[in-house]
């Protein structure tokens, strides 16, 4: 790297071009930065949209490394590399997590990336409109009578995930911690993802009722406007969400009433990364897309099958207002400069 940087000094001091040789500078600074793009499609577009970013108005040279939650934190936790994970499923991570942050190996440098992300239980926005009194999980429990099943009417749909996914357990131990069978509810397993998304387009185009577990930032809930709904049940604790709600049922044999558990998003760094004499630290600790948006890219993403390069031009064209409080005016002039050959 130095005999590459000797070079460079060189070559632009032969050239004269001071111009040069200040990006030279800005380079040397940031450097060669390794990004995490996660496997689904909001990691997918917030890693792209960072490394044009890095790339085009903090001169870095970026490498992204694919991966899920617990692969890319072990490679990070153990190898250093890859240095930024934008979207952070902290739940999936908590306890080795934070001993990686109490020991000087992590940073935090962004709680919540995304606004407005979660899990939870939502209905369609007919259902809502019609019903507005009916604002809560509670009070939607009470009227299983709204939402008949398709194959036993007198029963209520609830609508929870395929069987081995992991909320599928935490919605069938919350199914019976809210004894919602006694108050006329059916748990129905949609079978697959394509199964679960068909039932919320099935009756979202048809203005019907729908209840179940989403989570957002998706595509599904952007383009049909699910409304989440508020719990009045308070908290139970960690203790009975993670040592009974998230476990077997057999493991579970008295779960407590609870909201669900609040989701926690991070964009979490390196130390290798914090060390870097460089102002893209400072990018990325003001990056927070709304959720609003986010839930629009989704959607464009889904339907032009859009890859996160290309979905990164189209926020960056279309978002402008969005992204440029993230950066100087300087770096939002090299962006705005790349977008047009882009």
């Amino acid at each position: 790297m130095k005999k590459l940087l000797l070079s460079m000094a060189v070559a632009s001091a032969a050239f004269s071009a001071p111009t040069l040789a200040t990006t030279n500078a800005a380079f040397a600074a940031c450097g060669s930065v390794s990004l995490a793009e996660f496997n689904w499609a909001s990691g997918e577009l917030m890693a792209n949209v960072d490394k044009f970013i890095l790339e085009n108005g903090y001169d870095c040279d970026v490498e992204l490394i694919q991966g899920g939650t617990t692969q890319i934190f072990a490679s990070m936790n153990e190898k250093g590399r890859p240095e930024i994970a934008p979207e952070l499923w902290v739940n999936a991570v908590r306890d080795p997590l934070g001993k990686a942050i109490e020991e000087g190996r992590m940073k935090v440098l962004v709680e919540g990336p995304i606004t407005d992300l979660g899990e939870g239980w939502w209905v369609t926005p007919a259902f809502a409109k019609k019903h507005p009194e009916l604002d809560s999980v509670e009070k939607i429990l009470e009227r299983p009578d709204l939402f008949p099943d398709d194959e036993d009417p007198s029963k209520g749909a609830f609508i929870g995930c395929p069987a081995g996914w992991g909320c599928q357990l935490s919605n069938a131990n919350l199914f019976r911690a809210f004894d919602m069978e006694e108050k006329g509810w059916k748990l129905v397993d949609p079978g697959s993802a394509a199964g679960l998304d068909g039932s919320i387009a099935k009756a979202a185009e048809r203005d019907e009722p729908w209840f179940g577990y989403y989570w957002a930032p998706t595509a599904i809930i952007g383009k049909y406007n699910l409304q989440l709904l508020k719990w009045e049940t308070e908290w139970a604790g960690s203790e009975n969400w993670d040592g009974c709600i998230v476990k077997p049922e057999q493991d579970c044999a008295d779960p407590k009433a609870t909201s669900y558990t609040e989701s926690e998003v991070s964009t979490v760094v390196t130390e290798s990364f914090m060390n870097k004499d460089s102002e893209a630290k400072e990018y990325l600790s003001k990056r927070v897309f709304p959720g609003k948006v986010m839930n629009e890219m989704l959607v464009y993403m889904g339907e032009e099958q859009a890859s996160g390069a290309d979905a990164t031009i189209e926020f960056l064209k279309q978002h402008e207002s969005v992204w440029t409080e993230w950066v100087s005016p300087d770096v939002a002039e090299k962006v705005k400069a790349a977008l047009k050959s882009a």
